[in-house]
């Protein structure tokens, strides 16, 4: 396994109120780094977090270069922070994005596996369900809208993709820059879908590598019926707008 071996990755990690967790993110995030000889760098995109989130962040930069924070005035939802983090990493030649999430719901020692796993893929997808994937601490009702929303976007769309949801993501830096950002509608979750979607539909390899993913332990959930019904909505108007995947997209690598 490469495991990003250098191969410049960025990490980037958008925020809002995470000041229980965001410390500790880093540091395991670095671990993770020096474990693996790993250039990684890490970006906290900071939607002006009333808890001083941001401030955290800049200390724990200050004591190691591999951490910047990027500090974003408005909480203007989870696809314009990602947006504005990819360009950044692009700008400054990362070869690996990662997008996760600052509330260990997504583990720092599933990164090496996701960052090797894009040596033969562009796009790789932290699965909850592959063979391996799971989630826990979670309830039946809770199952039921994740999972069955994942079925929802894959019938629409097409896709074979088992976890259209998922957030724990790496991309080569190729598929970004062919993506139009400001052309991606989505804020909430139903981000994931469209990125995974224009992924796809612009022919590139995308595979799934299974994830356990854990709810958080500190801080309140993100998550809300607005975004549900914003992600329900939004996959038929993908479909209307972009199409739906036919000969250029190339079929995805088998998981695992």
């Amino acid at each position: 396994m490469s495991s990003g071996t250098g191969v410049p990755v960025w990490v980037v990690l958008p925020t809002y109120d995470e000041a229980e967790n965001i410390t500790s993110m880093l540091a395991a995030l670095t671990r993770v780094f020096d474990t693996n000889s790993i250039d990684g760098t890490v970006l906290v995109v900071d939607d002006g977090s009333p808890d001083g989130t941001a401030d955290l962040a800049d200390r724990f930069a200050q004591g190691d270069d591999r951490v910047r924070v990027l500090r974003r005035t408005l909480k203007e939802g989870l696809g314009p922070a990602y947006r504005a983090g990819f360009r950044l990493a692009l700008d400054a030649g990362a070869a690996r994005i990662v997008e996760m999430d600052c509330d260990f719901s997504h583990d720092p020692a599933a990164l090496p596996a996701l960052v090797s796993a894009a040596d033969d893929a562009d796009l790789v997808i932290g699965s909850r369900y592959v063979s391996g994937g799971g989630v826990i601490r979670w309830g039946l009702v809770r199952r039921i809208i994740s999972r069955g929303g994942c079925l929802y976007a894959q019938a629409v769309l097409g896709l074979p993709i088992r976890d259209l949801t998922g957030g724990f993501k790496c991309f080569r830096r190729e598929v970004l820059e062919a993506i139009p950002l400001d052309e991606v509608a989505a804020a909430g979750y139903g981000f994931q879908v469209e990125m995974t979607y224009r992924a796809v539909l612009l022919g590139f390899r995308v595979t799934e590598v299974p994830i356990v993913f854990s709810e958080r332990v500190h801080g309140v959930s993100k998550m809300h019926r607005r975004i549900v019904i914003e992600a329900a909505t939004l996959v038929p108007r993908l479909r209307l707008r972009l199409g739906r995947t036919g000969r250029r997209a190339r079929r995805p690598i088998p998981s695992e």
